[in-house]
């Protein structure tokens, strides 16, 4: 969503950054054991320490008959899946509840647990700042200094809020920076970051790697428009990145749209020279290219740059890497979306980015600095404040990981918590709608099946599964939880749509034991 006060952006430089979005993806691996953490204290909003019970051991049970047909249709062995469908107040017993305990691969499952915890322990209308920071004064148009700004963690700073921000800057009567532009990057501490190091695909929009100041997900989109003449098809990039050479047109084809992107003989092999040898077809009409930046280290400090002297900005030095000054007070501060809206950009459409920039907030708030250790530990004491129960094995809080473990049993309880949390409405609303919308789209192809189910999704190579709430004939709501970790893991798509069907049944009876249910968490505000 656009502020309203960006509403004067120029038209070519909105376009496309919803395409940005990815489907986060991830590879089955082999999961160590958790271990145990010290108490990490709540950082804002409150709950109770829910009673439970540990989880009874179910009964055994024969799966219905549509959905062992379902698997035997798709060639997956009943040892590849995970499922459970259960009462989402745990009040009755589970009609489905198969290798329920099993640890598995969740693929972007894994974010129902980043997401919801953070609704709990930050709020849904908390927000990120970005400071900006000046150390000299401002006379005639001039900053006499440099100017600072701050990354805090922001998953939202796509390029239409940094013009924002930037023009803001301009309010304040800057149009020159006698000094540097300086970005401190500081609050997260990570290391080294290697995009390729996951699947070998560093230009993959789902492998770009979070930073404290994350500009527009640190991915670019090439625009690819058929020009009236029939010959050249035009090319633009967004953002514009100071000194990047992308070819202005590339000549057009008669050919099928077929895998146009190979078409284009693209080469990023020199990150400031992107070339484009091949061709493009005119059936292809205006397409758009969500890509990693080629050069992500780099990829900031040039937007910004490129933003600034495009709003008319003069500068005297540089756009580099710094730490601003202790005891500097900002000039001004730019607020994201509040964190329910961000949520759901997370669980729609599977951004890994925003999930990590999420994960590793938890540890910023509550430990002063974000790392993946800290964040992890912060998740799984939560889990265990919570569920009372020893938590699954976290590792980014994207899914995009080959250590993440959870049961469907754990996934369960968590869905279940949530159902009774006051905070259910803007979980449940950032879900992908089954048949309608974000990953889920095309998740019900039965008919009537669309728009009965909440389903969070999650796939890649040997990994593909559900996760979420679905709607029955009767009125009453179900969690449905159905995970496959096998070499033909997506071949559970149709499976997926069996079970959904047969889930929005009424039952007419129960098969397995049932789970313990989780108290609500308390509505006590926060302070």
């Amino acid at each position: 969503m656009v502020h309203p006060a960006v509403r004067s952006i120029p038209r070519g430089l909105l376009r496309g950054l919803s395409r940005v979005l990815a489907i986060a993806t991830v590879l089955a691996g082999q999961a160590a054991l958790a271990q145990p953490v010290a108490t990490i204290q709540p950082t804002t909003q409150a709950t109770a320490q829910p009673t439970t019970q540990p989880i009874p051991q179910p009964l055994p049970q024969t799966l219905p008959a549509e959905i062992d047909a379902a698997l035997v249709r798709a060639r997956l062995p009943r040892e590849a899946v995970t499922l459970v469908v259960a009462d989402a107040q745990g009040k009755e017993p589970p009609r489905l509840w198969h290798r329920a305990q099993v640890q598995v691969n969740p693929a972007s499952i894994a974010k129902l647990a980043t997401t919801f915890a953070a609704l709990e322990l930050l709020g849904p209308a908390w927000t990120w700042t970005t400071p900006v920071l000046v150390d000299g004064p401002i006379r005639d148009g001039v900053l006499q200094g440099n100017l600072y700004i701050k990354g805090q963690g922001d998953p939202r700073l796509v390029v239409e809020r940094l013009w924002q921000l930037l023009r803001r800057v301009q309010g304040l009567g800057v149009r020159r920076i006698s000094g540097d532009i300086v970005l401190d990057r500081s609050a997260f501490q990570l290391g080294p970051q290697d995009p390729a190091a996951f699947d070998g695909e560093p230009l993959k929009a789902y492998n770009a790697q979070p930073d404290a100041l994350l500009v527009n997900y640190r991915a670019i989109v090439l625009h690819l428009t058929p020009l009236g003449a029939g010959q050249l098809a035009a090319v633009q990039m967004e953002p514009s990145l100071a000194g990047v050479e992308v070819p202005a047109t590339v000549p057009l084809t008669h050919a099928p749209c077929g895998d146009w992107r190979a078409g284009l003989r693209a080469d990023f092999s020199q990150p400031t020279r992107i070339r484009l040898d091949g061709t493009y077809p005119v059936a292809c009409g205006p397409r758009a290219w969500p890509l990693a930046a080629p050069e992500p280290t780099s990829q900031a400090a040039r937007a910004v740059e490129a933003l600034w002297r495009e709003l008319g900005g003069q500068l005297g030095g540089q756009v580099r890497d710094g730490l601003a000054p202790a005891g500097l007070a900002p000039v001004i501060s730019l607020e994201s979306p509040a964190l329910a809206e961000v949520v759901r950009d997370i669980n729609k459409f599977s951004n890994n980015v925003m999930a990590q920039q999420l994960f590793l907030t938890l540890s910023l708030q509550q430990k002063g600095s974000g790392t993946l250790v800290g964040s992890r530990e912060v998740l799984r004491q939560w889990w265990r404040d919570r569920l009372k129960e020893e938590p699954p094995q976290f590792d980014n809080g994207s899914g995009l990981s080959r250590q993440e473990r959870i049961s469907a049993a754990q996934l369960t309880r968590l869905l279940q918590y949530a159902w009774a949390s006051p905070l259910m409405p803007e979980f449940m609303a950032s879900l992908p709608v089954a048949g309608v919308d974000g990953t889920a789209r095309r998740a019900a192809a039965s008919p009537g099946a669309a728009g009965l189910a909440h389903l969070k999704t999650g796939s890649l190579r040997d990994v593909a599964g559900v996760a979420g709430y679905v709607h029955a004939a009767d009125g009453q709501r179900y969690v449905l939880v159905a995970i496959a970790n096998h070499p033909d893991a997506g071949a559970i798509r149709p499976v997926v749509d069996a079970l959904v069907t047969w889930t929005a049944r009424p039952a007419a009876t129960a098969t397995s034991a049932p789970l313990p249910p989780v108290a609500p968490p308390s509505r006590r505000r926060t302070p």
